[in-house]
């Protein structure tokens, strides 16, 4: 009979596991299960955490609200986005202090479609906490002049449109890993200038991140995670110019079964949040 009991509880418990429905597995850059409270915690001695997003992923938007606002409590903060770009800091200066609402907001700067679901609760959340919050990627025009013309063509823009954008000239390793898989991945459609382009997103981006950075403050930068993957792109940038940096990396996958990380998804990051295929996309 106490076997019988057993062999029932053991029914019961893997019943219950099966169950257990999960949006998201957090993982090392090995591929061991780990928990959110280790990679907050590493968060709060690094100096920099490169947030690595699918820009259509509700589970991941959701992570990274909670993340901040955990932290919050922790370190003092400086926030910055990818997804703002730096000629459009004064209007999000303004709306952080209140001089503007979102309306206006949405006029004056080229947000993304998808701000109000997204990125609107990270900047509602610095702006209840008086944190600065960096609009750190290129104009997208100066990108789109790179992909046509390469970093030549930057030279031409005048000294105000020059700030914003990493200093010239532009650092670039044709070489990288990750700026190498961009232009196989074309195949046919390749084209020389196309890793630039990513090249001055990220070099932008990193310019903007070590210019805000802080004693004993956390700058978390929020981007697509193709931008600090394999501890390349911004994180590239970010070591050039001060190798001794504290970075934390995160990077996002999706799969259809979260309870192992495969293989390709192996060493993208510090912290790897592998989400299920099926999570709610945003757009």
């Amino acid at each position: 009979m106490k076997y019988f009991f057993h062999i029932l509880a053991l029914a019961v418990s893997f019943n219950l596991v099966a169950q257990d429905k999960l949006p998201y597995q957090l993982y090392d850059k090995n591929g061991k299960k780990t928990t959110y409270k280790k990679m907050l915690k590493e968060a709060g001695d690094a100096e920099v955490v490169l947030f690595g997003e699918h820009h259509d992923n509700s589970v991941v938007h959701w992570l990274q609200l909670e993340f901040t606002k955990d932290l919050a409590e922790k370190k003092s903060l400086v926030l910055g986005a990818e997804m703002i770009e730096a000629d459009n800091q004064k209007q999000l200066n303004q709306y952080l202090k209140g001089e503007i609402n979102q309306k206006a907001f949405d006029t004056l700067a080229r947000l993304w479609n998808n701000h109000k679901t997204d990125y609107k609760p990270l900047v509602d959340f610095a702006k209840s906490k008086n944190l600065t919050f960096v609009a750190a990627n290129i104009p997208r025009r100066y990108a789109s002049l790179v992909y046509k013309q390469g970093f030549e063509a930057l030279d031409k823009l005048s000294a105000e449109e020059k700030t914003w954008i990493a200093p010239l000239p532009i650092a670039y390793d044709k070489n990288l890993p990750g700026y190498v898989k961009m232009l196989s991945m074309m195949g046919d459609h390749a084209h020389e200038n196309m890793p630039k382009a990513q090249a001055v997103k990220d070099a932008t981006m990193a310019y903007f991140i070590s210019k805000n950075l802080k004693p004993n403050t956390v700058f978390v930068h929020y981007n697509g995670t193709y931008h600090s993957d394999n501890f390349e792109g911004i994180n590239w940038y970010l070591k050039r110019q001060n190798p001794s940096l504290k970075i934390m990396t995160i990077a996002t996958v999706s799969q259809k079964d979260i309870s192992k990380i495969e293989k390709e998804n192996l060493k993208l990051a510090d912290f790897i949040i592998v989400t299920d295929e099926d999570v709610t996309k945003t757009f």
